[in-house]
């Protein structure tokens, strides 16, 4: 793979070349915009509507030019149906045909990393250049489902292994064990012993704190910072990645991304009303009471204690919402403050239809081009 330009947005109204790694800002967007896609799972919805709800945003992503369309592997949440994200972008790459499709992220301790290479390496070879591998190093659950996961309930042995289990996978990737290794003869396939392509998934690394930012920039690699849910540590982490980035055969600069979550609606109360729903979800989670996202009613009645309402207010000062205007100064505002090289925007709600309509007023906002990847742009949750 060859090296690509990374460093700071472009200033707006330039247009720096896409490649495997860095995206093309389009409209009036200062940096790329993409999407990242829990699949989640409302009260009176089922995971088979969920699943469908994820295609037709994926449609609107292809059709609308957003750079990236992300699964996030989570486990024993009610409120998600995203526990494995390879079969599911398999399941996206049959419905569109631009949009890159990847893992925000795939949680490799929990895999075997010849595991990882195979169904990556099937991935790319269903939708060449298309496909990008994030790659985190928590659970995705709490520590019991990791143990069963994982099959130990050494789980901290298992993130301080990280880099040794991602030198491994980069190495099934690229089919360069060398010889004399024990896998020296083990090759991943579809992969570059069948001698068709060299090409494999760029590898990203995620996380919320300082770790995989040092790691990232050490090894040159792209980096994705999840503020969505960790947004006091946002800026210190992209610093720490940029001050330890070293060029690579990737990247010849630094090039982060980071998670945010947005909802614009044609109201600003619908768009409280809306994102309500995932605060009371996530106040659920992090007290041990995970399960649906909640309804707008069901939010809007449910009797916050003291201490509740700061943790949701506290939640939603960080969650971008409002009309279409507001969420696009917010995100802007954002992105200038932190410096990132591109917007990656989730909205864990409980409406179908209020996601998809919020990901459409957003690429109205900023006048992201309308294109026809056969009919992706009239996507419906029906379509799937």
């Amino acid at each position: 793979m060859g090296a690509e330009t990374g460093g700071g947005a472009p200033e707006s109204g330039t247009r720096e070349a896409a490649g495997p790694v860095r995206g093309r800002a389009r409209g009036s967007a200062h940096v790329p915009l993409s999407v990242l896609d829990l699949v989640t799972v409302g009260a009176g919805q089922s995971p088979g509507e969920a699943l469908r709800t994820s295609v037709a945003l994926a449609r609107l992503a292809d059709a609308r030019g957003f750079t990236r369309h992300w699964v996030a592997e989570h486990h024993a949440m009610p409120g998600v149906a995203s526990s494995s994200p390879a079969v599911i972008l398999a399941h996206l790459a049959a419905h569109t045909r631009r949009v890159r499709l990847g893992s925000g992220g795939v949680m490799l301790p929990n895999h075997a990393p010849l595991v990882i290479a195979e169904q990556f390496g099937t991935l790319e070879a269903l939708a060449p250049g298309r496909i990008d591998l994030g790659l985190g190093r928590a659970p995705g659950t709490d520590g019991a489902t990791a143990a069963a996961l994982r099959r130990t309930d050494r789980l901290r042995e298992g993130a301080d292994e990280f880099p040794e289990q991602l030198a491994e996978l980069t190495r099934f990737l690229d089919d360069s064990f060398p010889d004399g290794h024990p896998y020296a003869r083990i090759h991943a396939v579809p992969g570059p012993v069948q001698g068709h392509s060299t090409a494999r998934p760029p590898i990203w690394l995620l996380g919320s704190s300082g770790f995989s930012a040092r790691l990232a920039g050490t090894l040159g690699l792209p980096f994705a910072f999840a503020h969505h849910f960790s947004a006091r540590n946002t800026v210190p982490a992209l610093d720490l990645y940029r001050e330890t980035f070293r060029p690579s055969a990737v990247l010849d600069a630094p090039y982060a991304l980071i998670g945010v979550a947005a909802l614009a609606a044609d109201e600003e109360r619908e768009a409280r009303r809306q994102v309500l729903t995932g605060a009371l979800s996530m106040l659920r989670l992090r007290t041990g009471r995970p399960g649906l996202i909640p309804t707008p009613e069901e939010a809007e009645a449910y009797p916050f204690s003291p201490v509740e309402r700061e943790f949701t207010d506290d939640w939603l000062a960080n969650v971008v919402h409002g009309t279409p205007d507001a969420v696009r100064d917010g995100l802007d505002a954002l992105q200038k403050r932190t410096g990132a090289d591109e917007l990656m925007i989730t909205a864990n709600v409980h409406g179908t239809a209020a996601r998809l309509r919020s990901f459409a007023l957003i690429a109205d906002a900023y006048d992201l081009p309308h294109t026809s990847p056969e009919g992706a742009e009239h996507a419906s949750p029906g379509d799937a």
